[in-house]
């Protein structure tokens, strides 16, 4: 029997991992993307984490993808991630107490530090918090980098073209409508970020998704100085491996409503006052993505209800989110399979 042929619409990164999975599970890929990279990923402070007020439910599937991030670096060459762990302290200490004990409690490699141990974690840190939350098993990822490797290992046939429908005949979706005419398959999935929406409503489903806007500042080039990721008041910042920071007010980025030059002008004046070594520090741009987030903040993941052949990924969180969300889109398109892991996230809970 020849292999199943599937359309991924999207090539951000939650598309490339569907592809990637679905590769090595016997499937043909085809993405379709007008740039390979997505529009929401390049906007993105790319933070790998299992934490941040999630249920136990979206935890275990945080950390399963946490987890899976760690073997993916194994399998695939230049993946872009670096790990460090972050160091948390923009919240009370009421709450970074709470928040160290919760996570404790579901296993989650977390806990209290004071400020001699935060100095010695983070020794450019120009007033050391005197109570921090250190998450060791956190790290990032170079959008850049794990997109266009992930599209690499895939094997994938890249279409660059606008997907502006879905062809959808008798509850069952025939084709995709692309700049380039209709192009057919066995299965499609929509992983377009905030294009989701649009395109589910050519096949008659509503589906509501925010986009909040959010700026992230990027810096000139400079030698290592943050050996982790730093979430503190007023500021979310990370160093790139090519030696970059990139910061926001909080990792979802800054709001632009006071404009983005004065926004990014203050971030700059944040990091020099929190980063020892970046007096002279030079902005290199701003960027402002737009973040395709379901209403109750949940990813939603699985096929459409009454649409044969049809299958959505979308959510906030893309990063982290990826390699498990890659796997279990695979295993259910190819093999029927359903994983707990993504029970709770089906599109029907909006429909």
């Amino acid at each position: 029997m020849s292999a199943q042929h599937v359309i991924v619409v999207g090539a951000g990164i939650i598309g490339v991992s569907i592809a990637y999975h679905l590769a090595e599970e016997g499937a043909r890929v085809t993405i379709i993307a007008t740039s390979p990279g997505g529009d929401a990923t390049p906007n993105t402070f790319a933070w790998i984490n299992a934490s941040w007020g999630n249920d136990a439910g979206y935890y275990r599937l945080r950390f399963d993808s946490l987890e899976r991030w760690r073997r993916l670096e194994q399998e695939i060459p230049n993946l872009g991630v670096s790990w460090g762990g972050s160091l948390t302290y923009d919240l009370s200490e009421a709450e970074l107490r709470r928040y160290v004990a919760d996570f404790s409690a579901w296993g989650y490699p977390v806990r209290l530090v004071d400020s001699i141990e935060a100095r010695a974690l983070e020794p450019n840190l120009l007033s050391p918090p005197h109570l921090a939350a250190y998450a060791e098993a956190e790290g990032a990822v170079e959008h850049a980098a794990a997109t266009s490797a992930l599209l690499k290992a895939s094997a994938a046939d890249l279409v660059r073209t606008r997907v502006h429908g879905l062809d959808v005949v008798g509850g069952r979706v025939m084709s995709v409508m692309t700049g380039e005419g209709p192009v057919e398959a066995d299965h499609f999935v929509i992983a377009a970020g905030t294009g989701t929406a649009a395109l589910l409503a050519t096949a008659g489903i509503a589906l509501e998704l925010d986009a909040p806007a959010g700026l992230i500042l990027h810096t000139a080039p400079i030698r290592r100085l943050l050996r982790r990721l730093i979430i503190a008041p007023q500021i979310h910042l990370r160093q790139t491996l090519t030696g970059e920071i990139i910061a926001g007010s909080d990792f979802g980025g800054s709001p632009v409503e006071r404009g983005p030059m004065a926004v990014a002008a203050e971030l700059m004046d944040i990091i020099r006052s929190t980063v020892r070594g970046t007096e002279d520090l030079q902005m290199a741009r701003y960027s402002i993505g737009y973040r395709p987030t379901p209403k109750d903040m949940l990813p939603i993941v699985g096929p459409v209800p009454g649409i044969e052949r049809l299958y959505v990924a979308v959510m906030h969180s893309g990063i982290t989110n990826a390699p498990a969300i890659g796997a279990c889109t695979a295993d259910e398109i190819v093999h029927g399979h359903r994983n707990d892991l993504i029970k709770p996230y089906g599109i029907e809970r909006f429909l």
